[in-house]
């Protein structure tokens, strides 16, 4: 018997140390994807094995109880006013800018002796998100509100006359961690004006609803920059606004760079989704209405560049997805023989209708759709890229006539010309999700 436990022993450490071995040499051997990236991602210059070994050892406790939260709109009023005190503030916020009791931010800081807010800039959505994608804004003025400018449409970047007599910009949205969320582009635009007049800039922090330890989705080719992608993060970035807003200037994405500062949130983990915090949910746009949507959304916003209904129009947008013309008992067990983790697909029959304010005039607006729902069974192991881009291979091969790819569009949000190209020149499923 002691003999017997000497030989397992041994071949248990014999079988260790190989696998060090082989796990050093692996890691010693692979190359860095983006030598740029390397200050934003740690994921990105570590083999894989060294990369999983690190999360492991450094992995949070699973959280049991809520988290109690303060955001940085609450940080900055209870103990930090020193930075807006004899402030003339530009302030750049939506119906999410809201504090620990639902109070909107502009209010709070209209009632702050010493503080001036002159100007108010909203992003795509508007101010209350009251306008659905895409839609053009312009307001008038608004009772006991200061002036209130659209930065969506024509206008996308502060002008020097839009800032006039400003000292201090501060930032303050809800995000929902997707590159091609425009509220991070008007980040980057917001802070390269803000630059260029020398004004210093505030960001107040919110949470990634989606988790801030996880990262997925290829980087964006700078070639490829536009309002739906304006930096090299990938599709789902991590970490949050403000961790986002200071990498802009470590890596210079944006040139010239303003003076920032960041107010970080209190009792926030970066392995939290947002439901297991004590804040309360307001949806980000008008299409984001629950944090599940916010989860499928990575990787269902590629069905935007296609003539595939992605489930505007519906109370469940980018949960459904589907088309006249598809089979959709087909087309879930098709998925579901994939076996991606943490999803079943289930067939699912849906009538796009006009919702104003969400989707005035959706893919097949009054027309029976089939297609499927996505159901998430277990949102730690759900990767939203994979699952977008294997229904868009799927749908893409089983409907070549009858599938529509609006190749510019499709560039834009993948970031790159990979995804059309592997599509229109056809790839096996393993080799569509190598990105």
């Amino acid at each position: 018997m002691i003999h017997l436990s000497k030989i397992l022993l041994f071949s248990y450490i014999t079988l260790v140390f190989i696998n060090c071995q082989q796990t050093k040499n692996k890691s010693e051997n692979e190359q860095i994807p983006n030598a740029q990236y390397q200050n934003f991602a740690p994921s990105y210059i570590k083999g894989i094995h060294q990369t999983q070994s690190l999360y492991y050892k450094n992995k949070s406790e699973p959280i049991k109880e809520k988290l109690t939260v303060l955001n940085g709109i609450d940080v900055l009023l209870e103990k930090k006013l020193h930075f807006i005190k004899s402030r003339k503030i530009a302030l750049v916020t939506n119906h999410s800018g809201i504090d620990k009791n639902s109070i909107p931010n502009y209010k709070r800081l209209m009632e702050v002796e010493d503080v001036e807010l002159k100007v108010i800039f909203s992003p795509e959505h508007g101010l209350f998100g009251e306008s659905e994608a895409g839609e053009k804004i312009n307001y008038s003025n608004i009772d006991e509100l200061p002036r209130v400018i659209s930065l969506y449409g024509g206008t996308r970047k502060p002008s020097a006359e839009m800032l006039e007599d400003v000292n201090l910009i501060i930032y303050d949205i809800q995000d929902i961690g997707a590159r091609f969320y425009t509220y991070i582009s008007t980040l980057g635009m917001v802070m390269e004006a803000a630059a260029e007049l020398d004004i210093p800039v505030l960001v107040l922090d919110r949470p990634n609803p989606i988790r801030g330890d996880i990262i997925e989705g290829p980087l964006l080719d700078i070639k490829y920059q536009s309002f739906v992608g304006y930096y090299p993060i990938p599709t789902r970035y991590g970490g949050t606004v403000g961790e986002l807003a200071n990498k802009i200037i470590e890596n210079k994405w944006i040139s010239p760079h303003p003076e920032l500062e960041v107010i970080k949130m209190e009792g926030w983990q970066s392995n939290a989704w947002y439901d297991q915090t004590d804040l309360p949910w307001i949806p980000p746009s008008p299409n984001i209405p629950d944090l599940k949507t916010a989860i499928i959304y990575p990787g269902m916003c590629l069905f935007e560049g296609t003539n595939i209904s992605e489930g505007r129009g519906t109370p469940n947008p980018f949960k459904w997805i589907g088309a006249p013309w598809i089979d959709k008992k087909k087309l879930s067990q098709t998925l579901n023989n994939f076996k991606l983790p943490g999803v079943v697909f289930v067939p699912k029959s849906f009538t796009p209708i006009r919702i104003p304010g969400k989707s005035e005039n959706p893919k097949f607006k009054d027309q029976k759709c089939n297609g499927i729902e996505v159901w998430i069974t277990d949102r730690d192991k759900y990767k939203s890229i994979d699952v977008g881009v294997l229904t868009l291979y799927t749908i893409y091969n089983m409907y070549p006539d009858k599938i529509k790819i609006r190749e510019s569009g499709l560039k834009r949000l993948w970031g790159s010309n990979t995804l059309y190209e592997k599509l229109t020149r056809g790839v096996t499923a393993q080799d569509i999700l190598k990105y």
